[in-house]
């Protein structure tokens, strides 16, 4: 078995879907995911972004349905997370208009992610090497803060928090360790971005969403296939099966080896 054939079986994804029956199948693991565990509702936070868009239309679909089958309560919570201005926070709330969610709220992170990369320069400067905070250690910091967040409210409200991470961002390890990878369920895991979009399409996402290049969001100008220097296109086409540039293979599986890490148990002994 080749290499990539042991990353399409480990993440799941199909060379192609029915898009109806995989929003069936996703929305029902939820609906039974919170029967099973006795919550209240689902948590999931709005970047704006497609991937968050179409969790949240999944969300929405399942505690809509628990209620109505049920007769109690269920329900979905959206949160919008800036840090600070958020240019395209627009986007988010569109998302939840969209989807017609009653329960929503923003934290905003700044003040939180500034104390942190305060404490951490003051613990540089202590042991002598005065510097800053990188960019990208900022942006970790982000992407764990807002779970703290996420997290705090899910515990008082009794709500799971779900995911957004999909098979194009496993493969290549774009997610945060302990930021956006620590969720409680992920409803698009075994979906590559072109799939994510197909549902997208079919839950009707706003198109400015669709439109939109995607992002993590965790400083300006950034975009995730500038950031891996891989598009999504040859990330699907890999995840579906077929054959792609010989340089891009490698980088990818190359960038898969690299981040092992974080799809992994943490070990021990």
């Amino acid at each position: 078995m080749s290499l990539q054939q042991e990353i399409i079986a480990r993440l799941g994804v199909k060379p192609e879907i029915d898009v109806d029956a995989e929003i069936r199948k996703r929305v029902d693991f939820l609906k039974q995911y919170v029967l099973d565990t006795g919550v209240s509702g689902l948590l999931i936070a709005i970047s704006g972004g497609i991937d968050s868009a179409v969790a949240t239309g999944l969300c929405k679909q399942a505690t809509d349905e628990l209620a109505k089958e049920t007769g109690q309560d269920y329900i979905t919570l959206g949160v919008f997370q800036p840090y600070g201005e958020q240019s395209d926070i627009a986007d988010s709330y569109s998302v939840a208009e969209a989807f017609q969610l009653k329960h929503k709220v923003e934290t905003n992170i700044e003040q939180a992610v500034d104390e942190i990369a305060l404490e951490v320069e003051y613990a540089f400067k202590s042991f002598g090497t005065p510097r800053h905070l990188s960019r990208g250690g900022k942006g970790n910091v982000k992407a764990r803060t807002r779970m703290v967040m996420q997290y705090a409210l899910a515990f008082d409200l009794n709500l799971l928090v779900v995911g957004t991470d999909h098979a194009s961002e496993a493969i290549t390890g774009f997610f945060t360790k302990y930021g956006d990878g620590a969720v409680d369920l992920t409803p698009l895991s075994s979906l590559n971005k072109r799939q994510v979009r197909q549902l997208a399409s079919r839950l009707g996402v706003p198109q400015p969403i669709l439109d939109k290049a995607p992002t993590a969001g965790l400083w300006d100008g950034q975009t995730d296939e500038n950031e891996l220097g891989i598009t999504y296109g040859d990330n699907s086409d890999y995840l579906e099966g077929k054959d792609i540039d010989p340089a891009v293979r490698e980088k990818l599986e190359k960038q898969y080896r690299k981040t092992e890490h974080k799809r992994s148990p943490i070990p021990g002994i």
